[in-house]
């Protein structure tokens, strides 16, 4: 059997372009993209925390280091420069696999600096 699991996630990027005329995809900073372990076209899940758009893309890999998270082609109508967003990748993984899977997430500050990593997600209650 095999049971899909969340791979990696970076929380709460911000959008630093939004470009209607491209074919498609989202562009992300390669370091950001090698921490996550998301592969340049790899399918990735957006989260728009601003609107609450949810939409599927696939990931390219911007200039390491740029702290670009160019959303593309269609999808630049469900997110907007400034919107913070939440990037997953998903993966399927077997019942061995599972007895050590640990995602990686990427907590993400202002400028799409990185603050944190985990492999696990804390809950917070308002």
């Amino acid at each position: 059997m095999q049971t899909t699991m969340l791979k990696a996630k970076l929380h709460q990027a911000r959008v630093t372009h939004a470009v209607l005329n491209y074919e498609g995809s989202c562009a992300i900073d390669g370091d950001l993209l090698d921490m996550a372990g998301i592969l340049e076209f790899e399918q990735i899940q957006i989260y728009n925390i601003a609107n609450g758009e949810r939409f599927t893309t696939y990931a390219i890999r911007g200039e390491e280091g740029s702290k670009m998270i160019s959303v593309n082609g269609a999808a630049a109508h469900k997110a907007s420069v400034g919107d913070s967003v939440i990037i997953c990748a998903y993966a399927d993984y077997s019942e061995q696999e599972l007895k050590t899977f640990k995602p990686r997430m990427i907590y993400i500050s202002e400028g799409n600096n990185v603050s944190h990593t985990s492999n696990a997600i804390a809950v917070q209650l308002a």
